[in-house]
C-alpha cells in the first residue's frame, strides 16, 4: 500500500472538498432551474388560460356582433392590457351596430343616433361607416370573421386617439368592411365617410382604395379605376373606360350607364345647388280627423288653423294664405291670446329626438315671429292641450302632455327663462281638451275619458284637482268639449250627445240637457252675444241654444260627404266656421247653409299627377277620393267618390283623361271634364304602384306590386285599352317607371333597386344597358338611374326616397322623402355627393312630387299627414 506524504494527502484533500463543493452548486444551481422551469410553466399555464379567456371573448364578442343590432358599443375602462385593449381608461374600438327602422307601413317616426355598450374590443382609431370594423395599425391588417373561435393577433396595436362616433340610420346589416392601412401607405384599404375626409388627411383624388372581406363575409371587387368613396350606405365607384357609376344600395351594386358623350366624373367633387329656391305658396288640406280646438278666427279677417307641421292663416275672402312653418312634426294643438295677435301651437315629438321634441311655439301671428318656444325637452310625447288664462291679460300658458301620465304644467311664458311654475299629472286616462276660466285667473278646466276636472292655481303655485260629479247613470265614456257662459258657468259635452252646465266655482251638475245631437257632441261655442252653439260629431247637426241653454228652433246640418262637426268658431256677424271630421272648413250660417273654404283628402294620400299642358293637377288618395285642383286659383275644382283606394294617378299625353290606379289591381280611367267612367281594368290582386301614358298617347304602362309591368294599347280617343302583354323580369314589386321620348321603351325602378329597360311593344326585357344609354326619356321619375345618383343622402337606405321628378326644361330635379323633407337639385344630379336646397312642411312621408307644366311651381303630397302643397320655384 503506497503512503503519501502529508503536502499530496492535503492537496488530494483539498481537491475533494472542490469537488464536493463543486458537485453541491451543481446540485444547487439544478434545484433552482427546476424552480424556475416549474415557474415558468405556471406562468405559461396562466397565460395560455388568459388566451383562452381572451379568445373566448372575442368569440362572443362577434357572436353579440352577427346577434344584436341597434346600438354602438363602447370600450370599458378596465380591459387587460395587450393586444385587444389598453390599460385602465384606454379607449378601445368602437363597434357601429345598425339602428332599428322608424317605418314599414306608415314610416314616420324615427330616431338618429346610437346608444352605448360594453365589448372589449381591438384598440386603435377607427373611421365609422355602416357596421365596420377599421383599423389603422401599422403593424397590422387583420380581417375578423365571426367564426367561433377566431385567433386574432397578440401584437398589441399602438395607442391612437379614437375617432368619435357620428349618428346615423342604417336598414343594412351587410355591408361593412373590416380595414386598415398598409405600413408603405400605398396600398389603402380604408374606407372613408365623405369627401371632406380627402382634405383632412392630405390624400389626392386618385389614390387607390380597395374593400377587404367584411364581418358577414360579403365581398366587393377592389377598384379598377379611381377611389371608391363612401358615400352613405352605398358606395360609388366611377369607371372611365365604359362610363358607369357603380353605387350601393343596402349591400346590393347597381351599374349604372352614363351617356357615351359623358365628360369623366370625378365622384369627389361636390355638386352645388341649383340658383332657384323653393317657397311654399299655398297649402290644401286641414287636420280635422284627429284634433279638436283648432280653427280660430283672427281680427284680421284670417282663419288660423293646422296641417302636417304648417299652422295656416287663411283669408277666405281675400283668397290669400300665410303660413308659420316653425314646427318641425305634426302641430296637434293651437290657443289663441286674449288679444288676439299672439298664437301657441304644440306639436308632437319628430323623426329627430333634438330638433324636433314635443313643445309649444308661441309667436306673433302678425309678423310670423317666433316668441317663445316653451317644454322643449320636457314633454314626453306631444302636446294633447294648450291654452292662455284669460282673466290676467294671458300671462299664463298651461299645456297637457299626451304621454302616460298625462301631465300638466302651467308657465309663465313671457319670462326669459320661460319658468314653469306648476306641474302635476293630470289623469290616468286620455286628456281632450284643457280651457283657462275667462273669469277666474286660476280656474283651470280639463276633461276626457270619464272625467272632468277642475283644477285651482293657489297663491303658492300649487294645483288642487276637484273631479266632476256625474250622477252614474248619467257618466259618459267621453267629455270631450268645454265652453263658457257669459257669467262663468262651464259648458261640457260628452259622447252622450248631452250638454251639462256646471255652477261656477263648483264641481256640480247645474243642468243637464239631454240628447242634444245623436252620437258625441265635438264642439260648444258661446257666441258674442250670449248665444250658444252645439255640433255633432255623428249627426252633423248644427244647434243654437239661449243663454240658458234653452232650443232657439235654429238648426242646420251639413252634408254628409263633409263629415261631422269638429270645431264651431265664430265669424263675423252671423259667419261661422266649421272644421269638420273628414278635414274640411265650412263657412256660412244657420239660416242659409254652409259652403266649403278647404277640402283635403282624410286618408294616406300617394296618387299625384300634373296636367301636361294647364296649370292644373288631381290627387287621389286612401280615402277614396279623386280631386281636381287649380295651381292659379288655388281652388278645387271638383272632387269624386272613385269607391276604390286609390295609390297612383296619371294624365293621358295630351289631358284627354285621367287613369287611376288602385290598391285592388283594379284601375280605371276618367273624363276630367265630365268625371264620366270611360274603362276599367283589373290586373292582378296587388296594388298598381305607377302608371305612365306614352308620350304618343297609344300606349300605356303600369306598374304593379306583383313584380310585373302591364301594357295596353289606346285606342278611340282614349276610351278603350287592350292589353299587349307584361313584362316579366323584375324580382321585387314595381316602384316607378319611364317612358321614352319616342314611345318605344320602357325604364323601371324595382323594391330591390333594380333598374331595367323594356321594349313597349314586345314586353320584352333588353338586357344590354349599353343599348340604353343615349335614349332620351320623356320623364325621370326613376330614383336611381345615372342622372339621379346624386339624390341620395347621406345615412339613407334605398327605400328612403319614395319620388323623384325632373322639371321639363331639365334644369331641375325634385325629390321627396321619409323624413318629411322636399329637395331641390341641379339636374342632372350625377354627382355622387350634391347639395340641394331642402324644406320642410310635410310631417310624414313624402308621396310624391311633380313640377306644373310651365315649371314654375311644384306640388308634393304627404301621406299619413294628408296635406297637398304648392311651391313657387323661384
Amino acid at each position: 500500500m503506497m503512503r503519501l506524504d502529508a503536502p499530496e494527502k492535503q492537496h488530494r484533500y483539498h481537491n475533494l472538498l472542490d469537488d464536493d463543493h463543486a458537485n453541491e452548486m451543481l446540485e444547487g444551481e439544478g434545484a433552482g432551474l427546476a424552480v424556475r422551469v416549474a415557474e415558468l410553466e405556471v406562468r405559461c399555464a396562466r397565460q395560455a388560460e388568459d388566451l383562452l379567456c381572451l379568445r373566448s371573448t372575442l368569440a362572443d364578442a362577434l357572436r353579440r356582433l352577427n346577434a344584436l343590432e341597434g346600438r354602438a358599443p363602447t370600450a370599458t375602462s378596465g380591459q387587460r392590457n395587450g393586444a385587444y385593449g389598453g390599460s385602465q381608461g384606454t379607449p378601445t374600438r368602437e363597434l357601429r351596430l345598425r339602428q332599428p327602422s322608424y317605418r314599414e307601413t306608415a314610416k314616420r317616426t324615427s330616431s338618429y343616433g346610437s346608444s352605448a355598450s360594453s365589448l372589449p374590443q381591438r384598440r386603435g382609431v377607427q373611421h365609422q361607416s355602416t357596421g365596420s370594423l377599421q383599423s389603422d395599425s401599422p403593424a397590422s391588417s387583420s380581417s375578423l370573421s365571426p367564426a367561433p373561435s377566431p385567433s386574432p393577433r397578440a401584437t398589441p396595436a399602438p395607442h391612437h386617439t379614437p375617432h368619435t362616433a357620428q349618428p346615423y340610420r342604417s336598414r343594412n346589416n351587410s355591408t361593412s368592411s373590416n380595414q386598415s392601412v398598409s405600413p408603405g401607405g400605398n396600398n389603402l384599404t380604408k374606407r372613408w365617410n365623405s369627401t371632406g375626409d380627402f382634405n383632412a388627411h392630405g390624400l389626392l383624388p386618385n389614390s387607390r382604395f380597395t374593400t377587404t372581406k367584411s364581418l358577414l363575409n360579403l365581398y366587393s371587387k377592389p377598384s379598377q379605376n379611381g377611389p371608391i368613396l363612401k358615400h352613405g350606405t352605398h358606395t360609388c365607384q366611377y369607371n372611365e373606360e365604359d362610363g358607369t357609376m357603380r353605387m350601393y344600395l343596402r349591400g346590393r351594386p347597381v351599374i349604372l350607364y352614363g351617356p357615351s358623350d359623358q365628360d369623366n366624373l370625378d365622384p369627389a367633387k361636390v355638386a352645388p345647388p341649383p340658383q332657384q329656391k323653393l317657397k311654399l305658396e299655398w297649402v290644401y288640406g286641414y287636420r280635422g280627423k284627429d284634433c279638436r280646438s283648432n280653427l280660430y278666427l283672427l281680427p284680421t279677417g284670417e282663419i288660423v288653423y293646422f296641417v302636417a307641421a304648417v299652422v295656416i292663416l287663411f283669408n277666405v275672402e281675400e283668397q290669400c294664405q300665410r303660413h308659420y312653418t316653425g314646427h318641425t312634426d305634426d302641430v296637434k294643438c293651437l290657443a289663441v291670446h286674449p288679444n288676439k295677435l299672439i298664437i301657441a301651437s304644440g306639436q308632437c315629438a319628430g323623426h329627430d329626438r333634438l330638433d324636433a321634441r314635443p313643445h309649444v311655439r308661441v309667436w306673433n301671428s302678425v309678423s310670423l315671429a317666433t316668441l317663445a318656444v316653451i317644454g322643449a325637452g320636457q314633454m314626453e310625447r306631444a302636446v294633447a292641450c294648450v291654452t292662455f288664462s284669460r282673466a290676467d291679460g294671458g300671462a299664463l300658458l298651461a299645456c297637457v302632455d299626451e304621454g302616460t301620465d298625462h301631465t300638466i304644467s302651467v308657465w309663465e311664458w313671457q319670462r326669459s327663462d320661460k319658468h314653469c311654475i306648476a306641474e302635476t299629472k293630470c289623469s290616468v286616462d286620455t286628456v281632450v281638451a284643457a280651457e283657462f276660466h275667462p273669469l277666474d285667473r286660476n280656474q283651470i278646466v280639463t276633461c276626457g275619458k270619464s272625467h272632468i276636472a277642475f283644477w285651482t292655481l293657489d297663491q303658492t303655485n300649487m294645483l288642487y284637482k276637484r273631479m266632476g260629479v256625474f250622477e252614474t247613470r248619467d257618466k259618459p265614456k267621453y267629455v270631450t268639449c268645454l265652453g263658457f257662459t257669459q257669467n262663468g258657468d262651464v259648458l261640457s259635452g260628452d259622447s252622450s250627445g248631452n250638454i251639462i252646465v256646471w255652477g261656477r266655482g263648483t264641481n256640480t251638475i247645474l243642468k243637464l240637457v239631454r240628447g242634444v245631437h245623436d252620437g258625441s257632441v265635438f264642439s260648444v261655442c258661446c257666441l258674442k252675444e250670449g248665444n250658444i252653439v252645439t255640433g255633432g260629431g255623428k249627426d252633423g247637426r248644427i244647434v243654437m241654444f239661449d243663454a240658458d241653454m234653452n232650443a232657439t228652433g235654429l238648426e242646420n246640418i251639413i252634408e254628409g260627404h263633409y263629415g261631422g262637426v269638429r270645431v264651431i268658431a265664430e265669424g263675423r256677424g252671423s259667419q261661422l266656421f266649421i272644421g269638420t271630421t273628414k278635414n274640411c272648413v265650412l263657412h256660412g250660417d244657420l239660416q242659409l247653409g254652409f259652403s266649403p273654404a278647404v277640402l283635403g283628402h282624410v286618408d294616406e294620400l300617394w296618387g299625384l299627377a300634373t296636367h301636361p299642358s294647364l296649370p292644373q293637377f288631381v290627387s287621389a288618395g286612401w280615402d277614396r277620393l279623386l280631386q281636381l285642383w287649380d295651381g292659379l286659383s288655388h281652388s278645387t275644382v271638383w272632387s269624386k267618390d272613385i269607391e276604390e283606394r286609390a295609390q297612383c294617378c296619371a294624365w293621358g299625353a295630351d289631358g284627354s283623361v285621367i287613369a287611376v290606379g288602385c290598391l285592388s289591381g283594379k284601375w280605371m280611367v276618367y273624363d276630367p271634364h265630365s268625371r264620366e267612367l270611360l274603362a276599367q281594368h283589373h290586373d292582378g290582386s296587388e296594388p298598381i304602384q305607377t302608371i305612365q301614358f306614352a308620350p304618343n298617347n297609344k300606349l300605356v304602362a303600369l306598374g304593379s306590386r306583383d313584380n310585373f309591368i302591364y301594357i295596353y294599347q289606346v285606342d278611340d280617343n282614349c276610351t278603350r285599352y287592350s292589353r299587349l302583354g307584361k313584362c316579366l323580369g323584375h324580382s321585387s314589386y314595381i316602384t316607378h317607371l319611364d317612358w321614352s321620348e319616342d314611345s318605344e321603351y320602357i325604364r323601371s325602378n324595382s323594391g330591390d333597386y333594380e333598374l331595367l329597360y323594356w321594349n313597349a311593344t314586345t314586353c320584352r326585357q333588353i338586357t344590354s344597358a349599353t343599348q340604353m344609354r343615349d335614349v332620351s326619356w320623356a320623364t325621370n321619375t326613376c330614383p336611381i338611374t345615372f342622372q339621379t345618383i346624386g339624390v341620395w343622402p347621406e345615412n339613407a337606405d334605398g327605400t328612403d326616397i319614395n319620388t323623384c321628378t325632373r322639371s321639363h326644361d331639365a334644369k331641375l330635379a325634385a325629390t321627396g322623402d321619409d323624413f318629411g323633407k322636399v329637395k331641390l337639385y341641379a339636374y342632372p344630379v350625377t354627382q355622387p355627393k350634391s347639395l340641394s336646397h331642402q324644406y320642410g312642411g310635410h310631417s310624414s312621408h313624402v308621396t310624391c312630387v311633380r313640377f306644373l307644366p310651365d315649371d314654375s311651381r311644384l306640388v308634393s303630397t304627404g301621406g299619413l299627414d294628408t296635406s297637398v302643397m304648392q311651391w313657387v320655384v323661384d
